[in-house]
């Protein structure tokens, strides 16, 4: 009970001290109140805490977050109230700290995922704070986690001309060409329909994260590859893509995912799954000039620096460019 009326006091003084006067003020409150014994007067008639949780899954909906953006949402907070043991409006900075801490040490979790954990800790604060439910974000004063860049792997020319060599059905061609040209996500290629497709204009409409609708644009093989598998179909499905067998399903991304894998581990390629494509095309169009604005928007990326990423430039390229430019 101490410790709870130190946070709260801690809480409110937050705007008006630095890190030093709080840590002081801290220090004397805990001082002050040692010989004390505290206890806490229950009002019948107090409404009991909202559910804070809810009210931002709520507002990130709102917004257009993806189910699965908020289930990850979800589980990241809800894990750290449980550890904490705390009321939201109770939680201090250090209390944060330690548990990210604490979670890289048990878990062996990589930088990254600490700081995808630290931003969406942050985000769920900030927006205490905007509402007023809170004074002070305490995620305001932990800063972003430092990351190294690893430069990610892409599919060889040879790599994928092996494995359009290799296709025994005419679907997994046209679907390895669709993913390679395209630079499409996975789980917005599953959901295309056959009207989907302008094969006159050799381009069709995706949705990608948050519902957002852009135009995504295919190759002359993919054309033709394309139009043989549907001219080789039977069933009445309207998906572009279904199963091989009867009764003929929506293809899934785990059944996908599941199919470039067992084509990798029988043409002995390394890890392969279907954003290495995504990362490919995007690593190809920087290679040969394309303005990163474009790309961006071919991506379907909100933000470019999430473009930079995919994008890893050859070192080959860069020597040839210093001879170029430079040498």
């Amino acid at each position: 009970m101490k410790q709870k009326l130190v946070n709260e006091v801690i809480q409110g003084m937050l705007p008006y001290l630095n890190n030093a006067q709080t840590e002081k003020l801290q220090a004397v409150m805990q001082h002050a109140l040692w010989n004390y014994e505290l206890y806490s007067i229950q009002n019948n008639d107090d409404k009991p805490q909202e559910n804070f949780v809810e009210l931002f899954l709520s507002a990130k909906r709102i917004e257009g977050c993806s189910d699965k953006s908020l289930k990850y949402y979800e589980s990241t907070i809800q894990a750290m109230l449980d550890k904490l043991g705390k009321g939201v409006c109770q939680i201090v900075t250090d209390d944060i700290r330690t548990y990210l801490t604490e979670y890289q040490t048990q878990k062996q979790s990589s930088r990254v995922t600490i700081d995808n954990i630290r931003r969406i800790l942050s985000s769920f604060f900030s927006w205490l704070e905007d509402e007023d439910y809170i004074l002070k974000s305490p995620v305001r004063r932990i800063h972003k986690v430092k990351t190294g860049t690893s430069i990610k792997e892409t599919y060889s020319d040879e790599a994928l001309e092996l494995m359009r060599d290799n296709c025994d059905e005419i679907r997994d061609l046209a679907m390895i060409d669709m993913l390679a040209s395209t630079g499409m996500r996975v789980g917005e290629m599953v959901l295309l329909n056959r009207e989907d497709i302008d094969f006159n204009e050799r381009e069709c409409v995706v949705f990608g994260k948050g519902d957002k609708e852009r135009m995504v644009y295919f190759d002359a093989r993919t054309k033709i590859h394309l139009q043989q598998y549907l001219d080789s179909r039977k069933d009445e499905n309207l998906a572009l893509f279904v199963s091989l067998n009867a009764p003929y399903n929506r293809l899934t991304i785990g059944g996908i995912e599941v199919r470039l894998r067992e084509f990798g581990k029988r043409l002995s390629l390394q890890r392969v799954h279907p954003h290495k494509f995504r990362r490919t095309l995007a690593t190809m169009a920087i290679d040969k000039g394309m303005p990163i604005e474009q790309l961006q928007q071919l991506l379907g990326h909100k933000r470019i620096d999430t473009t930079l990423q995919y994008a890893m430039v050859k070192q080959s390229n860069v020597k040839i460019a210093h001879r170029k430019y430079i040498g």
